[in-house]
């Protein structure tokens, strides 16, 4: 270590404490890799316990011309939590992990950056509240710093939209070691209660990518947590079908959340439903039909079916319904298999009750069922575009089957729809390679221990990058936009040139030597 970059860790070890300031090999390679890959490895990583820490922090590694990245739960994929200089720290926001406050009366929560989805909703549950949006399915490790400053979905995302529908107010800490409120709290007598005064500056933080500040604080709006419930699942002969199904759903606002599956995902989900199961979606489906006509028709459905009401389809889509008592869920229920049935057949509602019985699972999918390596890409799009997305992504993975096959690669896709308005494409793409140091230290070794591992597959590794420019390529020409932007998709590329200047001209006044998380969002 050079003796400028030790008097950088001299000085960071007085503002945080020793034991705070990591700077050996382990730690250093296992912090600036993501689900992916790895760019540079930084100086230290540093885990404040405070905000006044965070603070000092900042101040003085910007002051010594250091660059700064954040890290939240370590899920991203996106390189956005990843250094682009050597002459960077990594702040971990691990111990920034406190419940501020749980307002009952006004209906916020103030967390900082280090509390996980899971540890909120947990709290929250206990006064019978919640978010709107409530999580990823990483939630057991994903933070709220982290999914605010990368944007994120999953839960309750059909009805709210995504993490930055929820956000009210952010407490920032700037490049100089300042904190900028937002929203109302931004105001001398008032508190975090709302978010839109004026211009929202609030909305200017969610997404950023720690490129504009460090989130020291994040003040979320409440709902009084749902007290019922309801799943349906229905299964498609193609992805037109179900995408067209998903679309058709989406603008009744009947559901909370939704997931479609192709068919690498769905197997070994729906092919493992027992007759118990089937029983038991027949039984749902005559426990909340609004009128006995329409429960023998969609008993008639599943009925013909045969035997595919549990194995017989390609594709599948998943829903949840909410509410606060038997009669809206069932009526929104209703609403929901109106909207889905003429494109497809119910099937047993196996995946979503499981879902909503355990939300956030343990991130065993950052590795595919057989130890494969794992990394996913998505794009939102217009529902005019569904259709025009797959069949471009069918053409390439025609164009690339025999090398595709050669090196151990293969693909997935999950969809969901956000709100009234747009589609989500997630593909995920395998392939047989060997572990890093992140999936060894991110997973339970007992875990680890079940799968088969690989030897290195340089050329399988460099095809799926291949395949991601090209899949990127897809997304960009049919005008999609990305949530996780961090470092990965081309957030600059074909941005209107006054958008993009109006963008670098915020950057260049809140960070002017460029040193918060430098290259997020293309800047």
């Amino acid at each position: 270590m050079s003796e400028a970059n030790k008097n950088v860790v001299k000085v960071l070890k007085a503002a945080v404490g020793k034991d705070n300031v990591l700077t050996d090999q382990e730690s250093l390679s296992f912090y600036s890799m993501d689900v992916y890959r790895s760019i540079e490895t930084p100086i230290a990583v540093v885990q404040p316990g405070s905000i006044e820490e965070l603070q000092e922090a900042v101040r003085v590694t910007t002051g010594l011309g250091v660059a700064i990245v954040t890290r939240g739960g370590g899920a991203s994929y996106t390189d956005g939590y990843l250094p682009t200089t050597a002459e960077s720290i990594i702040i971990d926001t691990s111990r920034l992990n406190q419940i501020v406050e749980i307002n009952e009366e006004d209906m916020f929560i103030t967390v900082e950056p280090g509390v996980t989805w899971a540890e909120m909703a947990d709290a929250l549950a206990e006064s019978n509240l919640r978010t709107p949006f409530w999580g990823p399915f990483s939630g057991l490790k994903a933070t709220v710093g982290g999914s605010t400053s990368q944007n994120s979905v999953s839960m309750g995302t059909s009805r709210y939209g995504g993490s930055p529908e929820s956000i009210l107010c952010y407490d920032i800490v700037l490049a100089n070691g300042d904190i900028l409120k937002t929203g109302s709290s931004a105001m001398e007598q008032s508190s975090p209660f709302f978010r839109h005064y004026g211009p929202d500056l609030t909305g200017l933080f969610s997404g950023d990518a720690g490129s504009l500040g460090v989130k020291a604080s994040i003040t979320l709006r409440l709902i009084k947590l749902p007290s019922h419930s309801l799943t349906c699942s229905f299964g498609f002969k193609s992805y037109d079908a179900m995408s067209q199904a998903m679309a058709a759903a989406a603008r009744e606002e009947s559901t909370s959340s939704n997931w479609g599956l192709d068919p690498k995902l769905q197997q070994g989900q729906l092919g493992s439903t027992s007759v118990t199961d089937a029983l038991k979606a027949a039984y749902a489906v005559l426990k909340t039909a609004r009128n006995p006509f329409e429960a023998f028709v969609q008993l008639g459905k599943m009925a013909l079916a045969g035997k595919r009401f549990l194995t017989g389809y390609d594709y599948s889509a998943h829903f949840v319904v909410e509410g606060h008592s038997t009669s809206e869920v069932k009526s929104k229920l209703a609403q929901t298999r109106k909207a889905v049935s003429p494109y497809g057949t119910e099937i047993a509602n196996t995946i979503p009750t499981v879902l909503g019985a355990m939300p956030f699972m343990p991130l065993y999918p950052i590795l595919g069922p057989q130890g494969e390596r794992w990394v996913p890409m998505h794009g939102l799009l217009s529902f005019s575009k569904m259709q025009a997305m797959h069949n471009r992504l069918m053409d390439l993975y025609a164009e690339k089957k025999d090398e595709m096959e050669k090196y151990s690669v293969y693909t997935g896709a999950m969809y969901m729809t956000y709100s009234t308005h747009s589609f989500l494409y997630e593909v995920a793409l395998y392939w047989q390679d060997d572990q890093t140091i992140y999936h060894k230290l991110f997973l339970d070794q007992d875990y680890l221990d079940m799968l088969p591992t690989y030897p290195e597959n340089k050329e399988g590794r460099a095809l799926v990058a291949e395949i991601r420019a090209s899949i990127q390529e897809i997304y960009s020409e049919l005008g999609a936009v990305h949530f996780q932007v961090g470092k990965s998709y081309p957030y600059q590329k074909g941005r209107q040139p006054l958008a993009a200047d109006a963008l670098k001209a915020i950057k260049k006044s809140l960070d002017p030597k460029n040193l918060m998380n430098p290259g997020a969002l293309g800047l």
